[in-house]
């Protein structure tokens, strides 16, 4: 019997991928070109104005509290390497966008200030829970995956509009007044806007990578959990998750640690610090293994379909 040889050994995946791609290409093409008709049962919504951030290195401070000795240190600052471009929306979430989640029966009716706001006006009086049911509606709606970002990816997003919260004191500073009259200053900054109300897109600026508003009177929902860390304790633990967690990060002039379901921080739920004016959202959109293949696929079917109008047209210019 002879053996079987080194080619006769290609492994299922390795067929797999190749044939999967082909296929992805195949539907795409036969749909660019209209010999299959491809319609939704209901019209896929336009994706909301974004920004992509480019890869670059910068110096992002820990969100969680660091405690030594039972008094509150800066968190460390660490130099990070982001090697991949962040896609996210430019603008915060408006009235009208999350008013059409509401009617479609997958949101709440968000907690909306009294008085002659505009449908595009930027979105308020939500909760965590709401911002992830209406990233998942959008989800849905767009064929896209969206969610919240990190309070990291917020913070590269933002970048020159981003807070520090360090108290700069020593860590070795052992005068309990030196860190009292530091903490007392930095709560003194966090005091609530002179104009808490809402106002129009464009009236806090844009950051230098295309963020608009950030870092105005409208906190925004991230998915870091909020932790504590005691140094005294040895090795910091891991965040919990998402599912674990009870108590948020909402970033904005400064971090402020919300509890998931409040929607309206005057109102209490915040555990520390200064509470925030208004609470929103904007998401970060988030590319699939499966959209990456189906994005590939178009790109290809649409250079496939390009190529023969341009040879085509160099002919018909070599005629002329």
């Amino acid at each position: 019997m002879i053996g079987k040889t080194g080619t006769d050994k290609i492994s299922g995946i390795s067929i797999a991928i190749p044939l999967a791609l082909l296929v992805a290409l195949s539907a795409a093409v036969a749909v660019e070109t209209g010999f299959v008709p491809f319609e939704d049962a209901v019209p896929k919504l336009e994706e909301p104005e974004s920004v992509v951030v480019a890869p670059r290195t910068f110096a992002y401070r820990d969100s969680a509290e660091y405690f030594r000795k039972g008094l509150a240190v800066d968190a460390p600052l660490n130099k990070v390497d982001v090697r991949t471009p962040l896609q996210i929306m430019k603008f915060q979430t408006t009235r009208s966008e999350y008013r059409r989640c509401v009617d479609e029966g997958e949101c709440i009716p968000a907690d909306e200030p009294e008085g002659g706001a505009t449908a595009e006006m930027p979105l308020t009086g939500v909760s965590y829970d709401d911002a992830v049911r209406y990233a998942t509606w959008l989800s849905k709606r767009t064929g896209r995956t969206w969610r919240l970002p990190t309070d990291f990816e917020l913070a590269n997003a933002a970048n020159d509009r981003f807070p520090d919260d360090a108290l700069g004191v020593a860590d070795d500073e052992k005068n309990p007044a030196v860190r009292w009259l530091a903490d007392y200053e930095r709560e003194a900054r966090r005091a609530a806007s002179v104009n808490p109300r809402p106002q129009p897109q464009g009236s806090f600026g844009v950051s230098k990578t295309g963020l608009v508003d950030f870092g105005g009177n409208i906190w925004e929902w991230t998915s870091t959990c909020n932790t504590r860390v005691d140094l005294d304790q040895g090795k910091a633990k891991e965040k919990p998750s998402s599912l674990d967690c009870g108590i948020f990060i909402a970033s904005g002039k400064h971090r402020a640690p919300m509890s998931s379901f409040v929607r309206n921080p005057k109102g209490g739920g915040c555990s520390v610090g200064a509470p925030p004016d208004n609470l929103g959202f904007r998401l970060v959109r988030q590319s699939t293994l499966i959209e990456g293949v189906t994005d590939f696929a178009r790109k290809a079917a649409a250079d496939l379909i390009a190529r023969p109008k341009q040879a085509h047209m160099e002919t018909g210019t070599n005629e002329g």
